[in-house]
Order: C-alpha cells, then sequence, then structure tokens
C-alpha cells in the first residue's frame, strides 16, 4: 500500500534533516568558514540589493564588495575596542596589582584567625613574580606565544586559514546569492514548490525579524552599558560599554568578558569595593533591562520565539555539532518553529484532534 501524501512528505523532510544533520557532525571544522560565510551573507544580502536600488549604475560585484567591505570593517572595528582597554590595564596592572594583593592579605588575614583557621596567607612571593612578569619585556611575552603556536600549529593554520578563506567565501555566496537559491528550488518537485516558497517565506520573515530585533538590543544595551559605567566614573566606560553591549549577541560569552572587564579595570582604577558595587548594579540591571523587557519586546513579542528556546537551541546544537552549531542555531530554530506552528495548525484541524471519523 503506497503512503499518502503527507507521511510521504514527512519522511523525506525527516530523511533531509537526518542527512543535515550527519554531515554536519561529520564535517564540522570543514564547514566552519563556509557556515560563517553563509550566515553573514543572509544577514547582508538584502544590503546588497538595497545599494543595488540606491546605485544601479554600480555592477553586481562592486556593490557586493562595498557591503562586504563594510560589515569586515564593523567587525574589525568591534575588535579594535579592545585594544584601548588592554593598553591602559596593563600598565594599570603593574601599578595597582601589588597595591590589591597587600589589601586582599591584610583583610583575609584577619578573617582567617576569628575563624581558628591555622593558615596565613603570604602574598609576597605571588606578588614578586606577578611585578616580574608584567614588568619584562614584550619579547619575553612573545617567545611563550610562538612556542605555544609551534605546539598547537595545527591550530593556528586553521585559525589563520579560516581568517582568509572567510571574506573569499563570502563574496562568492553574497555574489552568487540568488543563482543558490535557484539552484536549490530547483530541487523541489512542481507539486510541492508552493508550499515550499510559503514555508521558507515564512522562516525567512521570522528569521529577519529576530536579526532586527536583536540588533535593536544590541545598541540599546551599548548605550546603556556605556552611560551607566560613565556615571560610576570609569574611564574606559565607552568602549566596554559599547563592547559589551555588542558582544551580547554571543549569549554568556559577550556579557561575561564585559563582566570581567569593567570589574578589573574597576579594580585598578578605584582599588575599592567601589569596584565591585559598580559591576554589580550596572550589569545587574543591564541582565535584568535584557531579559525582562528588551529582549521580550523586541524579540520575542515579534517572531513568538521565547529567549528560553533560544539558548537552548545555542547550548544543543553547539553540543552536538560545535561551532558550527551555534552558527546555525538561529536559522534552526526559525525553521523549526515555523515547522510546529504549521505542524499545530494541522493536528488542530485533523480528524484525531476534533474526535471525528476520518
Amino acid at each position: 500500500m503506497l503512503m499518502n501524501t503527507p507521511s510521504k512528505r514527512l519522511s523525506i523532510g525527516l530523511g533531509a534533516a537526518a542527512l543535515v544533520a550527519l554531515l554536519l557532525w561529520l564535517l564540522g571544522p570543514v564547514l566552519v568558514p563556509f557556515a560563517v560565510a553563509a550566515v553573514l551573507a543572509y544577514a547582508l544580502h538584502p544590503q546588497v540589493l538595497q545599494l543595488r536600488k540606491w546605485l544601479p549604475f554600480l555592477p553586481h560585484w562592486l556593490s557586493v564588495v562595498c557591503v562586504e567591505f563594510v560589515a569586515l570593517l564593523g567587525v574589525f572595528g568591534l575588535l579594535l575596542l579592545l585594544v584601548p582597554i588592554l593598553t591602559q590595564e596593563i600598565p594599570l596592572l603593574q601599578q595597582q596589582l601589588p597595591v590589591l594583593l597587600d589589601r586582599l592579605a591584610a583583610n583575609l588575614n584577619p578573617w582567617l584567625d576569628r575563624l581558628g583557621v591555622g593558615l596565613t596567607l603570604d602574598v609576597s612571593l605571588l606578588k614578586s613574580q606577578t611585578v616580574k612578569y608584567l614588568s619584562s619585556n614584550r619579547e619575553d611575552w612573545v617567545e611563550p606565544l610562538i612556542s605555544s603556536l609551534k605546539m598547537g600549529g595545527n591550530f593556528a593554520l586553521a585559525a589563520m586559514g579560516n581568517l582568509i578563506l572567510i571574506p573569499v567565501v563570502l563574496f562568492y555566496l553574497l555574489a552568487d546569492w540568488d543563482r543558490w537559491v535557484t539552484l536549490t528550488l530547483a530541487w523541489v518537485p512542481l507539486k510541492w514548490r508552493p508550499s515550499f516558497d510559503s514555508f521558507m517565506q515564512e522562516c525567512d520573515a521570522v528569521l529577519g525579524q529576530y536579526l532586527r530585533g536583536q540588533l535593536w538590543v544590541m545598541m540599546a544595551l551599548a548605550v546603556f552599558y556605556a552611560a551607566g559605567l560613565t556615571l560610576f566614573g570609569l574611564e574606559l566606560a565607552l568602549p566596554i560599554g559599547v563592547f559589551t553591549g555588542l558582544a551580547v549577541c554571543v549569549p554568556y560569552l559577550g556579557f561575561s568578558m564585559g563582566l570581567m572587564l569593567a570589574l578589573l579595570a574597576g579594580l585598578l582604577q578605584f582599588a575599592s569595593i567601589k569596584a565591585v558595587l559598580m559591576v554589580a548594579i550596572v550589569f545587574g540591571a543591564g541582565q535584568l533591562l535584557e531579559s525582562f523587557w528588551l529582549t521580550p519586546k523586541w524579540v520575542g513579542q515579534r517572531i513568538g520565539l521565547h529567549p528560553l528556546a533560544v539558548i537552548f537551541a545555542l547550548l544543543a546544537l553547539g553540543q552536538l555539532f560545535g561551532f558550527v552549531g551555534v552558527l546555525v542555531a538561529l536559522p534552526a530554530s526559525a525553521v523549526i518553529l515555523v515547522a510546529l506552528r504549521r505542524l499545530q495548525a494541522q493536528f488542530f484541524e485533523s480528524d484525531l484532534y476534533k474526535g471525528t471519523d476520518a
């Protein structure tokens, strides 16, 4: 007996999904530059079309180059935000770290005595070694770095190769995006084409709304963190605040890096409990603002995707497929959300749900 059309579609869909999952798992390291470039191409393709609309005389390849250059310049600018942070914090580290270690010992040793712990914290050796290391020439830092690169040469070579390969792959994907879409569409049977088109359009709309909402969240948090740290008098408030706000697009990692940078900068500048209070107030308020207002209002309400679902998708796909899984987690979440909505609608219309005979 032949399967009916819905069962056949479900079988083919599950088979295709299993094949894609197997390929991602087997070819994860190889697919990293292609996955990064594909995500960037999806986000930048509308900008290429918009530029062609504004400047119709511009050749297509030149439009791609302009959009890609601006995008890579933005990524490079985000990384450059770390330069003033590091260049100012390293000299401060040399000056303030010995003082902070002495204060730690002075406050901790009496507390240990009151608890009856027969232990005394001696920071003299740690302080001398730290001062010696921080006061050494930059050449002394470079030598261990070079030797570590020699030990992990394959990793370093892969990282360098990806940095070169990603812009190249991104250019070709942007230049031939419409052709790739047409080639993919050609594999879809004609009788399934209307359903496939509407499904992909809905996925595209969901993902586009998510990206736009996330962009607004990032900009709002960049302003909030920079303003909050400035009110406490932190000298590096602007670069740390902007970096933290823009880096929250990477769950956990961006927020954690910003928090650690702010705490370190505050301890080195204030050398008091003010640094801890500053980080607790600004970053605590920022997390509450993001979790309970910005993300639900600008992201969750637009697409109906709960932040917990996004976090779960990032963790689950990252665990299964590594960095490639993290990259495809957002598009996969959008596709799964649309698929679940359609399955729910079909279930509510089915005889099984209505309790009637077929």
